[in-house]
Parts: structure tokens; sequence; C-alpha cells
């Protein structure tokens, strides 16, 4: 049986007093959790949640969160985290395009939640520290409800990410994808009973979520969450729960090494930080070890598609190999590709692409996109290109798909063209990416105005933040007569880039 609470049940029976997640006040041990989880199972099947059950969550770091995975998990039903600085109106087509039939929420996201038009169970603060009571009387002591299994290629979980596409696509994840992954990470980290982790990334991340997220408890570890990020209070939660790892997304590891260095606490526990998914400059590696020598940086490169990590920096390498993102993992095969699919030698740069158990099957409901995203022979294209040396350590060099990461979030900009195209002022739209020295990137979007027609920045983004995500809205915006084409009518985004570095475009406002 592969429901994830099989093994939050050996762990409560093996080690029922040690500790299994810690947030805040709260030190909930294994069997107190494996009792709350099945206590909140028996309260989502009384509100008919069954098996293919599609069930989707709303919500910041809280216990409620990590036992919603395992619940839904024991009933066979499907998780869809979904990222709540979306808009009602991403909310909707997610939820819908899913097919999902409960939202849960914390009650901050009421108003965005609202706009999937589901079922929704709306949690306070009470409710996030203890869903279960919340949701079902526990007079009488904790409710139980058998699990019903699942199997290797049953669906885990459904993740929607930003693509080429004009509409985030559903990722697939099945068991096998997520054991798979676990097991590489336990492999690789070194993780095991003793191991504690702090998630302050977001759960509906697979940085937060994978990297290595709940693969520390199928070792037996303790998660430390934080329900918020705050540069100091990563620090506070590392030197007094005696954090051994955590990953941080580019913009957070920043934002800490750049905090004075007086008064900081003792943050000697922590080994290693896993804080990739760009191209690393060699200054924040640097500065990383001088501000925690005992620690590890690992820069790494995964996707969603792939539920993450599927290469790190191995350690002692990180300078002798500066720039890389370190080598594939034990369960994950990496290649270079031609355009054709041809397999290219050490030292030639093109598309990586990945095969192995931890790579999903397919995006949800899309089967064009599922076939035009892999080769023949079972290879999946990341869209990114790049190299590997003789030695396998893999580097990034630029992006195919048309993508900007902004702050560790993906940004489809065809996603926030067709939003910028439904302005009736607008005739033509390109949306590309602007270095940023906090968010790595944001989007600016260039614009052809309709004759006859005026726009400014602040009327563009009023008119963005009705269906995006603020972290999605461009952070600027240029006016041109023409955009930028090659001969067959393709606007050359890196053209737009190149007259943006070096000032020629003409910004409205930053």
């Amino acid at each position: 049986m592969f429901n994830l609470t099989g093994h939050l049940s050996v762990n409560a029976r093996q080690r029922p007093e040690a500790e299994a997640l810690v947030f805040g006040g709260q030190r909930l041990d294994w069997r107190t959790l494996e009792e709350r989880v099945l206590h909140l199972a028996a309260a989502l099947s009384e509100r008919g949640v069954g098996e293919g059950a599609i069930v989707a969550l709303m919500m910041k770091n809280s216990p409620a969160f990590v036992e919603l995975i395992y619940a839904i998990s024991h009933l066979g039903a499907v998780v869809l985290p979904l990222n709540f600085r979306l808009s009602a109106d991403e909310v909707d087509y997610i939820a819908n395009h899913a097919g999902a039939t409960l939202l849960i929420a914390d009650d901050i996201f009421e108003a965005e939640a609202s706009g999937a038009k589901l079922p929704t169970i709306v949690l306070n603060a009470a409710a996030q520290a203890d869903i279960g009571a919340a949701l079902l009387d526990p007079a009488g002591g904790r409710r139980r409800i058998v699990a019903t299994p699942r199997g290797r290629d049953d669906v885990f979980r459904l993740m929607y990410t930003s693509g080429t596409t004009s509409r985030p696509k559903g990722v697939v994840h099945t068991y096998d994808n997520f054991y798979w992954k676990c097991f590489d990470h336990v492999l690789a980290l070194g993780l095991g009973e003793t191991t504690r982790l702090l998630v302050v990334g977001p759960l509906y991340h697979v940085g937060g979520s994978d990297l290595p997220g709940l693969g520390v408890h199928l070792a037996g570890g303790t998660l430390v969450v934080l329900r918020d990020y705050e540069p100091r209070a990563v620090l506070e939660a590392v030197a007094r729960e005696k954090i051994e790892g955590v990953w941080l997304a580019p913009v957070m590891a920043n934002d800490i090494l750049a905090l004075p260095e007086d008064g900081l606490p003792d943050t000697s526990s922590l080994r290693w930080c896993i804080a990739g998914g760009e191209r690393t400059p060699e200054t924040r590696i640097r500065a990383f070890f001088e501000r925690f020598p005992s620690a590890r940086y690992i820069d790494a490169y995964g996707m969603t598609e792939t539920v993450s990590g599927d290469t790190l920096m191995e350690p002692g390498r990180e300078f002798d190999r500066i720039g890389s993102v370190g080598r594939a993992l034990r369960f994950v095969e990496i290649e270079i590709r031609d355009e054709a699919g041809n397999r290219l030698p050490p030292g030639e740069e093109g598309e990586i692409c990945m095969r192995g158990p931890k790579v999903m099957r397919e995006y949800w409901r899309d089967p064009a996109k599922t076939a035009e995203t892999f080769h023949a022979d079972g290879f999946m294209r990341s869209g990114d290109v790049g190299y590997l040396d003789e030695e396998g350590f893999l580097y990034i060099t630029d992006r195919q798909k048309d993508m900007i990461i902004s702050g560790g979030e993906n940004i489809a900009s065809s996603e926030v063209e067709r939003v910028v195209y439904a302005h009736p002022a607008v005739r033509e739209a390109a949306v590309f990416a602007r270095p940023h020295p906090r968010w790595g990137e944001v989007a600016v979007a260039a614009i052809v105005l309709a004759e006859g027609q005026s726009l400014t920045y602040q009327q563009l983004l009023d008119h963005c933040r009705v269906s995006l995500a603020g972290f999605k809205c461009p952070k600027d915006m240029v006016l041109l007569p023409n955009l930028p084409r090659n001969p067959s009518g393709k606007v050359l985004k890196r053209t737009l880039r190149e007259l943006d570095a070096s000032g020629s475009l003409n910004a409205q406002e930053g």
C-alpha cells in the first residue's frame, strides 16, 4: 500500500514520542500526528472525499496543510495545492480544469477561493492549528478510518505550473514519482531520524514540499514549519530548533545574506542549504560560505515536472565547478539533445532532457502537450538549454521556453501576454524578463498601442491585477512603434532584453 500514511504509521509504532512536526509552540510527536491525520481523514470522508476525489488547498504553511496532505492520501484522493498568490480568476481556471470537488482555504484567502465556485471549507487560526478537531467533534476520542489502498501508478498530487501556454499546466505526480524522488534525496542528503528540516518555502511549491520536504518524514526526521518567511526569523528558527537543512528560494538566500552580521543567532547546527533554481552567481556562493562556514551551499536544478531536485552540487566541488548546478542524482538520467532529438557530446549546448521514475508521465487532461514534451524514448524535454562537462556536471545557459523566474516562481510570459492583450488600448504586446537585484527577474511588457489609444503603466497594472497574481503582473511597461520580429514573424524576445539592458527602450514606470 503506497498511501503516505503507511510510513506515518511505521514511525508512530517505532518512535511514538519522537518529534515529527514543530510549528510555533506546537510540538507533535509521531503518535499524535498519526492520530490527528486519521481523525482528519474521517472528517473529510464524512464530507464526501473518497477515492479519486481532487481536493484543492489554498493555504499558508501550517500543521493543517501537512495533515491534509496525509489525510487526502489516506482516502485515496488527490491533493491539489494552489499558489495562494493567485487571483480569483486563476483559482477558478485551475480548480475547474483539474476537476476539484472541494476547496480548503485559510480565511485570509476566502475572497480568492470564492473564484472557484466550489464547496469550500474556510479555516480560521484555530482550525489551522488542529483541523481535525475543527471539522469533526473529537468527543469520545480521535476517529480512525481504514486507508483506501494506492498503487505506484495512482495519482498522488496535481501541481499547476506556468509554461509556454497561455494557461498553467497540470503536472501529474504519481506515488512512484514521489517515492523515487524521496529515495534520491534521502541518499544524496543523508536524511535520517535525526534530520531536522526547516520548511520556510510555501508548501504549495515543490521547493517547500519536496526539496526535500516530506522526504524527511519518510526517513523518520522532523519538520519544523514556519508560516511566513522573514529573514531573521529563519536564522532564529535554525538556532532555536538546531536545524540541519533548509531549502531557500534565491531571493530568500539573498535577503538572509544581506542581514548585518552583528547580533545574529548561532546557526552552527546548519549543515546544508539548497538554494538553487537559477544560475547562481559566484558571489552568492562565496558569501554563503563566509556567513555559514559549517554548512554546504547546494546549487540544484529541477522542475515541478520531475518533483524537483534532479541535480545537486556535491560537497567539495562547489568552487572547482563554479557555475554548475551539480550532477544528476541516482534515479534520473540527463542528456543534452539537439532540435532533432539527437544526443550531444560533452561541452555542446542543447536542450536539457530527463528520464527516470521521478519524471512525470503526463500533463493533466492535455495529451497534445504531453506528446509534445516527451521524446519517443521517454526523455522529457525541459525547455532549458545547457551542457554537460566531461564529468557529467550540468551547466544551465539559457531557456528555450519563454519563462521568467521571479523570486523562485515561474511566470509564463504568454500567460501575462494573454491578459495584456485583453486591454482595449493594446494592439501588440510581448512580455520579457528584466534582471532584478532581489527577485532575479521581473516581467516587463513591451506594448504597441492601438491607433488613437493611450495607456499608462498604472492603468495596465490595474487591468492585469484583475486576472493575475501580483507577482506575475508586469513591473514596468515600454511603448514601441513595432515589436522586433524575425522573417517568419516571431517576436524576438532576446532583442527586447538586449535593448532593455542597453537603455534603448523608453520605460514608462518601474
